[in-house]
């Protein structure tokens, strides 16, 4: 299938999304909302796929939300019966909050490759992936407030995930960079590489491990680390008991131990399609 704003591939149990408008910057016109949670839905439902990467092109990762979507003259995404404001405008904000739930919501985890420069849009995208690599001309700038908007599709919530409320509090109120080596020593990006054909084929390397392990228990893991983060300690560790007692599968864990014995790859079997 082919999408306007993505390119994607699958291969040995990696799935590969590439933003692919890089004469445009990358930003994120009316069909990006629609198509990435399309495309991760569609990897995660039918099991398609054990890691999703999520890369871009061009010297810029993305430029964030077109801001044509947000014309007075169009209304929202072109549509001149949705206004810039009011109740419409609230509705249209959640379809757009949900295309990143989409990402964070996937049984599967998703790593971010980010090159150049990540502006608004962007930075709710990365925030909602599970893990962040960057080049070392890579930057995040939560733009918004340099066009007198409010960031509203992500990047608060999340950010302040990993990074201390003060600093998110600076980048938010002067919309300046973080550069990629104080990302990395502040713990929003895993790791900084030279360049992206380097980052890329780490991360590919990353994704690999990851996808030969078996499935789900990575997606309990996923889904434990985030329900931890979200909720008490009591009830994290009540939610993983249950989780245990209702979806650890003996053999896959014999096989994990088996593989690992004779140094050989496991033979785990795929999550379900749903």
């Amino acid at each position: 299938m082919s999408y306007t704003c993505f390119d994607v591939s699958i291969e040995n149990k990696i799935a590969h999304i590439v933003m692919n408008r890089p004469e445009k910057r990358n930003s994120m016109i009316a069909e990006f909302w629609t198509e990435l949670p399309e495309i991760i839905r569609d990897i995660d439902d039918n099991s398609k796929a054990r890691v999703i990467v999520l890369s871009s092109t061009g010297p810029v990762f993305s430029a964030g939300i077109d801001l044509g979507m947000f014309s007075a003259n169009n209304g929202i995404g072109g549509d001149k019966n949705i206004p810039t404001y009011g109740a419409a405008f609230q509705q249209q904000v959640l379809r757009l909050q949900d295309s990143f739930n989409a990402i964070e919501d996937c049984r599967i985890p998703v790593l971010a490759a980010i090159q150049g420069g990540c502006y608004g849009g962007g930075v709710d995208l990365i925030t909602a992936c599970d893990m962040r690599y960057g080049t070392e001309d890579s930057f995040i700038t939560i733009y918004e407030i340099i066009v007198g908007m409010t960031a509203d599709v992500g990047t608060f919530p999340r950010i302040l995930n990993h990074l201390p409320e003060g600093l998110v509090r600076e980048l938010a109120y002067t919309g300046r960079k973080m550069h990629a080596n104080e990302a990395h020593d502040k713990g929003l990006f895993n790791e900084v590489y030279e360049d992206h054909e380097t980052m890329l084929k780490s991360v590919m390397e990353i994704a690999k491990d990851i996808a030969e392990k078996p499935p789900l228990a990575v997606y309990g893991c996923k889904r434990a680390i985030t329900y931890g983060r979200d909720h008490s300690t009591k009830d994290a560790l009540e939610n993983i008991a249950i989780w245990n007692m209702s979806m650890l599968i003996p053999s896959e864990m014999m096989e994990a131990m088996q593989a690992k014995g004779q140094k050989r790859p496991g033979n785990f079997s795929d999550l379900p399609k749903r």
